[in-house]
C-alpha cells in the first residue's frame, strides 16, 4: 500500500473554495472526466447535506503493463460528500469501483475554515493493488506518481473555478443557496502549499493519465462554454 498526505492553504473563504470544488467538472485540467451525475442528496436532521455523485474517469495504461490487465480504459469513480454549512466543513471520500483488483485508490478530502478568513484543504489518499505477478509493488508506485500529479491539477482546475467565480460575482452566494437552486443536470457543470508528504511499503500504481496543461486561449473558449458568452 502506498499512502499520500498534502495540505493546501487557499485565500478565499470557506464557502466560495467549497463551491468551486463542486463546480470543478468540466475544466480544462479535468480532459480525462468523461462524466459527473449526481445520484443521491439529502439533508441531515442537523442541516448537513450529504451527495452521492457517480464519475467516469478516462485512463491510460503505462506502456510496461501487460496486454489485457483490464478490460476498457473507463472507470467508474463514486464520490460521497458532506457539506457542513454550520461548522464550516467539507468531507468528501472517492474510490474507484473498477479495476480494483489491479489498483484501489481511496482518496479523502476535507474543506476547513481557518483563521483570517481562510480555507485548508487537507488531501489524503490509500493505494493498493492486489494484482500480483511480481508487479504489486510496481503498480502502485506507478499509481502514487499519478495521483501526485492528479492533484496538482485539480488543484489548478479548482483555482480556475475560483477565478470564474470571482469574474461572475458568484462569490455573495452562499454554498447552500447556490446548490438548492441548480437543476440535478447543471451539477455536472459545474494557495500556499503547507506540507506535502508521501510514504508506502516500498517502490514500485491509479492509471496513468496524460493532460496537457491548456493554453490561454483554451482557457477563454471553455470559459465561454461553461457561461454562455460563446
Amino acid at each position: 500500500m502506498k499512502f499520500f498526505s498534502q495540505s493546501f492553504l487557499y485565500d478565499d473563504p470557506w464557502h466560495i473554495v467549497s463551491l468551486a470544488f463542486f463546480l470543478r467538472y468540466p475544466n480544462p485540467y479535468a480532459a480525462h472526466v468523461i462524466s459527473c451525475d449526481v445520484i443521491s442528496r439529502e439533508q441531515t436532521d442537523s442541516g448537513s447535506l450529504l451527495t452521492t455523485r457517480l464519475i467516469l474517469k478516462r485512463g491510460a495504461l503505462p506502456r510496461w503493463a501487460p496486454q489485457g490487465i483490464v478490460q476498457r480504459a473507463e472507470s467508474w469513480v463514486v464520490e460521497e460528500s458532506e457539506v457542513d454549512p454550520f461548522g464550516k466543513v467539507v468531507r468528501c471520500r472517492t474510490k474507484n469501483l473498477d479495476h480494483v483488483k489491479v489498483m484501489q485508490v481511496e482518496e479523502s478530502q476535507l474543506f476547513q475554515q481557518v483563521e483570517n478568513g481562510k480555507t485548508l484543504q487537507t488531501t489524503e489518499a490509500n493505494i493498493t493493488s492486489k494484482f500480483g505477478w511480481g508487479l504489486t509493488k510496481k503498480i502502485e508506485s506507478h499509481g502514487l506518481a499519478r495521483f501526485k500529479a492528479h492533484v496538482q491539477r485539480s488543484r489548478e482546475g479548482v483555482s480556475l473555478i475560483l477565478s470564474l467565480l470571482r469574474q461572475s460575482h458568484l462569490q455573495t452566494m452562499t454554498l447552500g443557496s447556490y446548490i438548492s437552486n441548480m437543476h440535478p443536470s447543471d451539477l455536472s457543470l459545474v494557495g500556499t502549499d503547507v506540507s506535502s508528504v508521501s510514504h508506502g511499503s516500498d517502490d514500485g500504481g491509479s492509471g496513468g493519465i496524460e493532460n496537457q496543461l491548456p493554453s490561454a486561449a483554451e482557457k477563454g473558449s471553455w470559459f465561454n462554454k461553461l457561461w454562455g458568452t460563446g
